[in-house]
């Protein structure tokens, strides 16, 4: 076999759309339109397998949306496919994202005998004041069965997401909330900044809420930085903690420009030199996948400049970080003018350097989107 592959398959269906959510998916949708759905999705599952015969599909990831809320049975089926049809591989990674409420110990149990073997389990928040305000469907108490349920039903790998800057959130209400994930166990915890998305409820009634400022923010992400590592997480990447070797495989596919596939409405694929993405419309998809019809909604080529450019821009959210060798052995591009910016950085605290490779420290992964900025505009002005 060639090269290994990642799989995404996009579950836009969610029981209710939280507050703060900007993502492609479809609240109490009638299962008359999951059912399409699920066959058109297995449908554009038969028809791309051809394509990934030379290579090994070793991740296999199905987010959303809310996966559970699409059925037991059509997520049976869709996971016989992959079995049947692709040249899946041993011990591959199989992600299943669930929200706790759309879980319980039976159907976990069941979803652990069709193959799924890492849960990622959206929690967000233990204060129950502060999941109503997100427009959360569960409680605190909840989140803690469904932790325990899964793993009772036998998942020995759990990622937890949570995010800070909730509104009124102090430090040490936020310092609670970790320590009590971590003694939960999980493998992996994920933690995210609240971003306040244009169009959204919680940006609409932003002015009713008194949110934590830049610099309270920050100090909350550093605080769940040195939490983490004290406990044995380490940080692999800006929002992303793992126990060792526990790292989301499926993930960083996206951060070190491996090849993956993604299926379903507004899914992202980047493969054979080339990325797309299909369109943002449930009807859409279904339509176009079981009546013939046009389902991408753009493609490009990606020049090596343009893969340059990514490499740095992606490796630098990664605790690896970048090597200059590897950049001029990849890109054939002089690594001179990125090392004098990381320099700079590093004078800041912002970055440092062991042997070839650079990485951002904690405190430059907070103003990231600023240095890789400022990085890739000192090489573009060498280029």
């Amino acid at each position: 076999m060639g090269q290994t592959v990642g799989l995404y398959l996009h579950i836009p269906f969610c029981q209710k759309k939280c507050d703060y959510c900007d993502f492609y998916s479809l609240p109490n949708e009638d299962e008359r339109a999951k059912q399409a759905y699920a066959k058109a999705l297995a449908v554009h599952l038969t028809e791309t397998a051809p394509a990934l015969t030379r290579h090994t599909v070793d991740t296999v990831y199905f987010g959303g949306g809310t996966p559970p809320v699409l059925g037991l049975g059509p997520l049976r089926t869709l996971m016989d496919l992959i079995r049947r049809r692709l040249p899946l591989a041993a011990g591959a990674e199989i992600t299943l994202e669930a929200n706790p409420g759309t879980v319980d110990g039976k159907l976990l149990k069941k979803l652990r005998r069709e193959g799924f073997n890492r849960l990622s389990l959206g929690v967000q928040s233990l204060d129950d004041d502060l999941l109503a305000l997100l427009g959360r469907t569960h409680n605190a108490r909840q989140a803690r069965t469904a932790f325990e349920e899964a793993r009772a039903a036998g998942f020995g790998n759990i990622g937890v997401d949570l995010l800070y800057g909730l509104p009124g959130q102090t430090e040490e209400a936020w310092r609670a909330t970790l320590r009590e994930v971590v003694a939960w166990g999980p493998e992996h915890i994920s933690c995210y900044g609240l971003k306040l998305e244009e169009g959204t409820p919680l940006w609409r009634d932003r002015a009713e809420y008194v949110f934590p400022d830049d610099d309270a923010q920050a100090e909350q992400y550093l605080a769940a930085v040195s939490e983490l590592e004290e406990n044995g997480y380490h940080q692999y990447e800006i929002s992303n903690f793992a126990r060792p070797a526990r790292a989301s495989r499926h993930n960083m596919k996206y951060w070190t420009l491996a090849p993956y596939i993604g299926l379903g409405p507004s899914a992202c694929s980047d493969f054979g030199g080339r990325r797309w993405s299909y369109v943002r419309d449930v009807k859409g998809y279904v339509n176009g996948v079981l009546g013939g019809g046009d389902i991408l909604h753009e493609m490009e080529e990606i020049p090596v400049e343009a893969r340059a450019a990514e490499y740095l821009m992606l490796r630098l959210r990664t605790a690896d970080g970048v090597s200059g060798n590897e950049y001029v052995r990849l890109y054939k591009k002089n690594f001179e003018p990125v090392e004098r910016a990381l320099e700079a950085q590093a004078a800041r605290g912002f970055a440092r350097s062991a042997g070839d490779r650079w990485r951002l420290t904690p405190e430059g992964f907070l103003l990231s989107n600023r240095i890789i900025a400022d990085i890739l505009e000192a090489r573009a002005e060498e280029a």
